[in-house]
């Protein structure tokens, strides 16, 4: 049974969540406050949390960014669930590791599907990461996906798990284009209910990590009015 963190300081936000998930035979524990939710994350490692921005003691941006630090929480699936509905709140969500967001008044339903989705794909994720090779390398670059680790030019790279996941795609499939599009899908996945800025968002950041001149890169081609590749031919 599928273990959820729902993290909120309203009562009512809490109980509306907790039955609307319990009734879906998912485990739910709750925090409402953030510190409470990181211990509770460390100690119960969830499959997914649902985490309100405002709380009390360390808002929600705080404990995605706690959380995506610990090597036993960075992969935990987050929905950031917050009144807040400012762009700039949004793009700061998903830098600090959290997977999708959704903004207050919300539908229980949708948020149900949303958790439904995130769970197939964490479980297609697992079962996609089993039957991959362990080792990809490109030129100066190479990703080791038993430890999920990434050199490049013999230094440790810390990327996030979606800067992992564009990296092994692109370097799986070197000079293949991905339109933005293709990519929320394959990243992302097909319920993911963002916009294609947040692939740019990410391209950026990881053009920072690997590319020796990131405002000139190498390695990741931006094809205009496409989307991206990774050149066959690199000096990454």
């Amino acid at each position: 049974m599928p273990k959820i963190l729902v993290v909120d300081d309203e009562a009512h936000i809490v109980e509306l969540v907790k039955f609307n998930l319990e009734k879906e035979g998912y485990q739910v524990e709750v925090a409402t406050d953030g510190p409470s939710a990181v211990e509770k994350a460390l100690k119960l490692v969830p499959d997914i949390m649902v985490l309100d921005i405002m709380l009390p003691g360390m808002n929600g941006l705080e404990v995605c960014r706690a959380l995506h630090n610990n090597p036993a929480t960075g992969d935990i699936p987050i929905i950031m669930l917050t009144a807040k509905s400012e762009e700039i709140d949004k793009v700061l969500g998903l830098e600090m590791g959290a997977d999708d967001y959704m903004t207050k008044p919300f539908s229980p339903r949708e948020l149900v599907a949303r958790v439904k989705a995130r769970l197939r794909r964490a479980q297609k994720e697992a079962e996609r990461k089993a039957g991959d090779e362990r080792r990809l390398d490109y030129g100066d670059l190479v990703i080791d996906l038993e430890r999920f680790e990434v050199f490049a030019r013999g230094n440790r790279l810390d990327l996030t798990p979606k800067e992992f996941e564009l990296l092994r795609l692109f370097l799986a499939n070197p000079g293949k284009v991905f339109s933005r599009d293709a990519l929320l899908e394959k990243i992302w996945g097909y319920d993911y209910y963002g916009d294609t800025r947040t692939v740019d968002v990410h391209i950026r950041h990881l053009r920072q990590k690997i590319e020796q001149d990131p405002s000139n890169p190498a390695c990741i081609e931006t094809v205009r009015g496409v989307g991206y590749r990774l050149r066959e031919r690199s000096q990454c």
